[in-house]
This record gives C-alpha cells, sequence and structure tokens, in this order.
C-alpha cells in the first residue's frame, strides 16, 4: 500500500449516531488513523453543527475534518449525496469510502477517485414487513446504485454477502467479507469499584441474564420473556437495555400477565460507557434477534467474558462463532433449556468464556484494518 494514499469518507455517521453505523464508521476510521500505510483520512461531515458523536475522532492522527463550502444554499443532504464529489479531486481524494451503505449517486463521473461501499444488510428486502414502503424504495436505489457504482464493496459478514448476490445480481469477486469489529473498552477488565458503582446506580439485581439492542419486532425480544417463566432458577432476572419502540409496550404486556414484572426491566438511555460494565455483571448474554448483518453485541459479549446465546436463521454464528450457543427464534423452551444448561453448570460456562475470548481475538482492530487496506489496495489497482 502506497503511503500517499488520501482516503474520503462519507462521515455522516460518525459525526452524529452513537450506535451501530456510528460505531463501525469511527471503528474504522480510528484503526486506519494508526496505520503508517495511509496519509490522510478526509471526513465529510455534513453539517458542522452535528458533530457530538465524533467523541475526540478529529483529534486522531492523519484525520481531518471538511463540510460544506461557506455559502452552500442546497439541503445539506444533498451535498453529501451529489456535490462534495467536485471537491474530491480537488482535495486530493484517491480512494472514497461509503460507510452506511451508500455512496455520493454521481461518484463515477470522477475517474480520478476509486470508490469502496460498507454494504452492512438488507434486511429491508428480506423481512420488508419491518420498513415503511418509501424507505424500502429509498434504500433500495441507494444500496443498488452503490454496488453497481463502486470499485469494490464490502460486506460485514458472508450472510450479507450472499444476500448482495441474490438480491442486486452483483459479482461475487467484486464483494470482500471485512467484519466489524467492537470497541476496545469491551476486552478491559472493569475495575470492582465500577462495578459496585453501576450495579447501584441501575438498581441491579446480583444475578441477570442480559440483552442489548434496540427494543424492536425485528429483534426479537419476546422469545426471552416468553422463556423466562421456563427457566428452572425462579430468582434470576433479565435485564434489557435498548432504545424502546412500540414493541416494548407488547413486552410489557406480557411481562404484566405472567406475573414477571419483578423479574424483567428494560433500561432506556445507558450511556456507552456503561455498557462493558452491564456486560460483565451479567450470568448470561442474550441475542434473538430474527436477522442482523453481523451482530456487535454478540462479539462485545464475548470480548467481556460473557457467555453468549444467539439464534439461528441470519449471521450470528459468524459473530458469535462456536463458543456461543444457537437457538430456533420461535422456541421458547429451547432457550430456556439452553439457558438452565449454561447457568447450573459452571464448567460449560468457563468453556464458553475461554473459547469466546479466543474466537473474539479474530476481531481485533490491527487484523480488520490489515483486510481493510487490502480491499483498497484491489479498488485501487
Amino acid at each position: 500500500m502506497t503511503t500517499q494514499l488520501t482516503i474520503g469518507f462519507d462521515a455522516k455517521r460518525a459525526a452524529q449516531n452513537r450506535t451501530g453505523l456510528g460505531n463501525y464508521s469511527r471503528f474504522v476510521i480510528r484503526g486506519l488513523s494508526r496505520c503508517s500505510d495511509v496519509e490522510r483520512l478526509l471526513l465529510y461531515v455534513p453539517n458542522p453543527r452535528k458533530m457530538s458523536a465524533l467523541g475526540g475522532l478529529e483529534q486522531e492522527p492523519r484525520v481531518n475534518l471538511r463540510f460544506p463550502p461557506e455559502g452552500y444554499r442546497w439541503p445539506r443532504s444533498l451535498w453529501r449525496v451529489w456535490s462534495l464529489t467536485k471537491e474530491l479531486p480537488a482535495d486530493g481524494v484517491q480512494l472514497y469510502h461509503g460507510l452506511s451503505n451508500e455512496l455520493p449517486l454521481n461518484i463515477s463521473n470522477v475517474p480520478s477517485v476509486k470508490s469502496v461501499v460498507t454494504i452492512h444488510d438488507l434486511i429491508f428486502l428480506r423481512y420488508p414487513q419491518y420498513y415503511k414502503p418509501i424507505d424500502r424504495w429509498i434504500y433500495r436505489y441507494k444500496f443498488r446504485r452503490a454496488c453497481e457504482q463502486a470499485d469494490r464493496i464490502i460486506a460485514v459478514s458472508e450472510c450479507t454477502k450472499r444476500d448482495i448476490i441474490q438480491f442486486f445480481g452483483t459479482p461475487e469477486d467484486k464483494i470482500d467479507v471485512v467484519y466489524q469489529g467492537c470497541d476496545d473498552r469491551f476486552r478491559q477488565a472493569v475495575s470492582a469499584e465500577k462495578k459496585e458503582e453501576v450495579r447501584t446506580r441501575y438498581q441491579l439485581p446480583k444475578h441477570f441474564i442480559l440483552y442489548v439492542g434496540s427494543i424492536e419486532e425485528r429483534k426479537n425480544l419476546m422469545l426471552l420473556a416468553r422463556a423466562l417463566p421456563l427457566l428452572k432458577d425462579k430468582d434470576i432476572q433479565v435485564v434489557a437495555v435498548g432504545r424502546r419502540t412500540s414493541y416494548a409496550n407488547r413486552i410489557d404486556a406480557f411481562i404484566k400477565s405472567h406475573g414477571l414484572t419483578d423479574r424483567f426491566r428494560m433500561v432506556s438511555g445507558v450511556p456507552f460507557a456503561d455498557l462493558p460494565t452491564f456486560y460483565q455483571l451479567a450470568d448470561v448474554f442474550v441475542y434473538p434477534s430474527r436477522f442482523e448483518g453481523f451482530g456487535i453485541p454478540l462479539l462485545e459479549a464475548l470480548c467481556s467474558g460473557t457467555p453468549a446465546v444467539g439464534c439461528t436463521g441470519s449471521c450470528l454464528e459468524e459473530a458469535g462463532g462456536p463458543s456461543s450457543l444457537y437457538v430456533n427464534p420461535d422456541d421458547e423452551h429451547e432457550l430456556a433449556a439452553t439457558l438452565d444448561n449454561i447457568l447450573s453448570n459452571p464448567t460449560l460456562r468457563q468453556q464458553m468464556i475461554a473459547d469466546g475470548k479466543e474466537h473474539a481475538a479474530r476481531f481485533h482492530a490491527d487484523t480488520l484494518t490489515q483486510q481493510l487496506l487490502n480491499t483498497y489496495q484491489r479498488a485501487i489497482s
């Protein structure tokens, strides 16, 4: 890789989004900023007043911010998808990376700039019932066009790669699978003082099953609610951390009707800095989602030393690896039996923790950054 490489990024999510796509964007940029094979990283941010999620990323080595020109009169969204391509050659950009499923619609009009797009998932095509028709139309248009125009495509899992080929007819040899990673804070042991402070502040029980993720229908948290009364340990509780949607009301109703209000809690607004402590306090982590592009929470659990259970049917086995256990997303009895086995078998639990950390080592930032650089080299050459 040339040491003169200058890379441009669609940095809207990095600047504004504190969860999934934002975390991925910041992970990629931070890893590259510490790599000597890169000269400059230019972050194209549509709104200089909306950058609170960067979290100091702009101070990393080689990172520079770019904004719409002074006096830009059109909507900032138009700058991001169309106008910024005029600035790429002047900025010396050799490669532009769309980190969140899309590229500027006219990127192919700038032949001097190669392009890479990361496709995270095509859930809106596989499970259209979870999306509004207008959103499905916009996503399909943007994602397909990005795949057609990009010199290389990054899929965050083999599952997503298969979907890109199936739904868009993209040639397989145009796609590289480069997995996502998670923040290094999940790999660091939390102090006993921090654990006690978090446990007290959130009134967490001594023993609990953890879920982390948006509380929406696709994430299938109801499976865990239905499994809870079937568990042999009647003292174990569930703590679900995530943004509530209308689906959470259905879970509330189930919990109340089955007398589980003292055993099932949903907690919203937990700062990212507290999440590693939640994982490390939990007895086991459950991610019952029906479909994901990758499944970062499973990887966060493994890095935290927490045994993990996922569901079959998408890519969660790629994130959780052979050390985690997987159940049918519609079978609460199978989930309850699996949890009973983990909770009552210290040997199994310790084996899952050890093997989970070994699997998680594959997703270290240095490893994934090198794979990303390999994709950039293919795009340029």
